[in-house]
């Protein structure tokens, strides 16, 4: 892994590149303020209505002489909606949360794959020393020393955030121009139901780039599947839905697929 003007460069042990433009501060710090903004609107709103519940319900003697636990769950809710608003988020949209979608960012893996269960966690829960002393203060303090950006939480998780590249749509994909070979010609199988529609153009630029080297590839077929897993792994289909024992044909049939414009 290498990085240069802000570009994260992941090298696979096939000797494959893949390029990630690194996130500034500036930008989230944007989507930071996004978040925290609707964190603490769900807090007001949820936080709220227990106050106005409890005491129309059992009365202000109630309040205070039961204030120790009510704090006590105030302070719990405090915990889940902050804590659980950022891995839930992360988890379910593949490393984003509202702020970062709407500023086009996204949480991976230094090793350019998405994040898991046990990433999320450990950058969401050191996220409470990267806010010392206040407003991020030690978070970005260590994004200014550390060249990829990364705050306390990024790097002990062993996560980065980088910009998220543009979704396209399928006939945005199939406009893309490409001279290196004729797609007609190539035999691949495109499992049924596919999703096609979420690739990107850099995914269908790192297929391309597979299938016009890989006659020069001695280990063609591991990095065949290892290519598609990243990819399988990216649109979160299920375990087992792609056979990647077809990794090759499969590959070739996507991007038959998408030049084409025609569903085999």
């Amino acid at each position: 892994m290498a990085t240069s003007n802000d570009i994260l460069k992941i090298d696979t042990p096939e000797n494959v590149t893949f390029d990630y433009d690194v996130a500034g501060i500036g930008s989230r710090f944007l989507a930071a303020l996004v978040d925290t903004s609707i964190v603490l609107i769900m807090q007001v709103i949820i936080l709220g209505s227990i106050f106005l519940l409890l005491s129309i319900v059992d009365g202000t003697a109630f309040l205070i002489d039961a204030t120790g636990w009510i704090l006590a769950l105030l302070g719990l809710i405090s915990f889940i909606l902050l804590w659980g608003y950022y891995i839930g988020f992360e988890l379910f949209w593949n490393g984003q949360t509202p702020g970062k979608r709407w500023i086009g960012l996204r949480v991976i893996r230094v090793d350019g794959t998405p994040i898991t269960v046990s990433e999320s966690i450990i950058r969401n829960l050191v996220r409470i020393v990267d806010l010392l002393p206040f407003a991020y203060g030690v978070g970005v303090v260590t994004m200014f020393v550390n060249e990829n950006s990364r705050r306390l939480g990024d790097i002990t998780a062993g996560t980065v955030v980088v910009y998220d590249r543009k979704q396209s749509d399928f006939q945005e994909l199939a406009s893309l121009k490409s001279g290196r070979f004729e797609s007609r010609t190539l035999q691949g199988e495109l499992p049924p139901g596919f999703p096609i529609e979420k690739l990107t153009p850099h995914d269908l630029e790192i297929i391309e780039e597979f299938l016009v080297r890989r006659v020069d590839l001695s280990n063609r077929q591991t990095l065949a599947r290892h290519l598609l897993q990243v990819i399988v792994t990216r649109l979160g289909l299920a375990e087992g839905s792609v056979d990647l024992d077809m990794a090759e044909s499969i590959l070739a049939g996507i991007y038959r697929t998408i030049r084409t414009n025609k569903p085999e």
